[in-house]
């Protein structure tokens, strides 16, 4: 077993200490009652990982807003104080076994495939989203062509993520994490395909990185300097893995260095293999490490690295702060303790969790 230390060591994400680097990554659950309400089944599932030693939690997306946020049927929301009451008892129980935990928020918005408020989909542009919806969330087929964005719209996703952050704090959460990546709201207004705009909102790369700096700037003003905000950035999409930033390097010095200078407290960023070269030529950065060169703000790096030895490798080139673990810790919830104690880790399985039948269905996006 790889020499750990520095896994095990502690970090501060803005004004949030964590134990140690390790962290479980967001994915995708459709766990929730039919009100998007947090259960007792969701309050195990995170207290798990808490018992197993990670140092930190960045919970699957929760929609923000009652309009086209919503992504899966199934999916929890923090919209309205009875929401908020039931994500209570989830960070209780992850505090109580000495771990933090980010509420992540998430906007779907073209490739949503179950909204219980809205029939129609929204989007920067109407643009048919590539390939076809998720089956294990009980989507079917190709995703319908969203109408395009009003400039209230747009006022509204802003509104709508910073009501969900003063939610969230007042849940008792550590920390908020926008969801800027993997083919949803924000990721589709900075992608070039999908955002054909002419306004402030399209065009060049500091056009279409706009919105998210605004949700952060908005978020940061509701929550204050104290509370921890991030925001989780990639290239790769749900619904088009291999997606690549037209202007490389120079696009992620643009969208690195307006979002570090928003006023995040962390990037998050996931690649399919974390510590691969960013872009096609196979030589050059990683992606985590163009944001921590550009953004200079602490980066959390996510992509297949439940090998405790890329873990720690990525750790060591001072590419990253930290890393989530997706696949690694659903077949190990206690990876984190498993690896400081240098005990054999289990192998991802995943017919064993997503089976027809499985009652809980994890996807790490």
């Amino acid at each position: 077993m790889t020499n750990s230390t520095v896994l095990f060591t502690d970090v501060t994400l803005g004004t949030t200490r964590l134990e140690n680097r390790t962290g479980v990554a967001p994915m995708t659950r459709t766990s929730a009652t039919q009100e998007g309400l947090a259960t007792e089944q969701m309050v195990s599932y995170y207290e798990k990982f808490a018992r197993g030693g990670f140092g930190f939690i960045v919970t699957e997306g929760i929609y923000p807003d009652d309009q086209y946020s919503q992504g899966y049927l199934g999916q929890p929301g923090i919209i309205n104080d009875e929401q908020m009451q039931a994500w209570k008892k989830v960070v209780e129980a992850v505090h109580q076994q000495g771990s933090k935990i980010i509420a992540q928020l998430m906007h779907a918005g073209a490739l949503s495939q179950g909204n219980r408020f809205v029939k129609e989909t929204m989007g920067p542009s109407a643009v048919e989203p590539k390939g076809e919806q998720l089956g294990i969330y009980g989507g079917e087929g190709s995703f319908p062509t969203p109408r395009e964005a009003t400039k209230q719209d747009i006022a509204d996703v802003i509104a709508g993520f910073t009501e969900a952050a003063k939610r969230a704090k007042e849940a008792g959460f550590d920390g908020v994490e926008i969801h800027g990546a993997n083919g949803y709201i924000l990721d589709q207004f900075l992608t070039d395909y999908t955002n054909q705009r002419t306004d402030e909102y399209g065009g060049s790369t500091e056009n279409r990185v706009r919105l998210s700096v605004e949700v952060v700037k908005a978020v940061r003003a509701a929550v204050g300097p104290d509370f921890t905000v991030g925001i989780r950035i990639s290239q790769g999409k749900v619904n088009d893995h291999t997606h690549k930033w037209a202007g490389k390097e120079k696009d992620a010095e643009i969208i690195f260095g307006q979002l570090g200078r928003s006023g995040v407290d962390f990037i998050h960023v996931t690649e399919y293999e974390a510590w691969q070269p960013a872009f096609p030529e196979g030589q050059g950065a990683s992606l985590a490490a163009l944001a921590k060169q550009f953004g200079r703000v602490p980066v959390i790096a996510n992509g297949h690295l439940e090998d405790p030895e890329q873990a720690r490798a990525i750790l060591e080139k001072g590419e990253a702060d930290a890393v989530t673990i997706g696949r690694g810790a659903l077949a190990n919830g206690d990876w984190a303790n498993k690896v400081k104690n240098g005990e054999k880790l289990e192998e991802f399985e995943p017919e064993k969790i997503l089976s027809p039948d499985a009652k809980i269905k994890d996807f790490e996006a």
